[in-house]
């Protein structure tokens, strides 16, 4: 597998894979994580313009991509019920999804991230129980409670 920046050709293929991911999540338990539209088009262009969305190839076909960038995330300011494994410098996971056609290809692209920077956070729905497993499973910590911008709580995880 590979890990590369997403091409503004390739949106239509990112929409695709979050219309599978908000279905897979619903019928797994976590209809209100992503609802019926997240993420939307111009969120997922601006991604890729910024240079932030990028995506997991195998065989030259997307299994899986996500955002990933190094600095401050305001979502992870203020933590409840817990606290960050330390305070340096970080990079940050959002919008993680697969195809689920390559085994393993969401915990590569977070091993990837990870490699990048040497501290990774990341957040996911309380109902998301698929990904809290996943993110144990690659070495995260569960830290405590963040709230996303429209006031939402999200479990906050941290791997150092």
């Amino acid at each position: 597998m590979e890990i590369r920046k997403t091409k503004t050709s390739e949106t239509d293929t990112l929409m695709e894979l979050y219309r599978q991911a908000r279905k897979f999540m619903a019928e797994h338990g976590n209809p209100n994580q992503w609802g019926d539209s997240y993420p939307g088009r111009s969120l997922i262009e601006q991604d890729i313009l910024d240079g932030c969305s990028y995506v997991c190839t195998k065989d030259g076909r997307i299994a899986a991509t996500f955002f990933f960038r190094t600095g401050e995330d305001k979502t992870y300011r203020e933590i409840y019920e817990g606290v960050w494994l330390n305070d340096r410098p970080y990079g940050v996971v959002h919008r993680i999804t697969s195809d689920g056609t390559v085994r393993g290809a969401a915990s590569f692209c977070l091993n990837w991230a990870f490699s990048q920077c040497g501290n990774l956070k990341i957040d996911t729905h309380e109902d998301n129980i698929v990904m809290q497993n996943m993110l144990q499973k690659n070495g995260f910590q569960r830290c405590g409670i963040i709230y996303i911008e429209d006031g939402s709580r999200r479990i906050a995880y941290q791997k150092v």
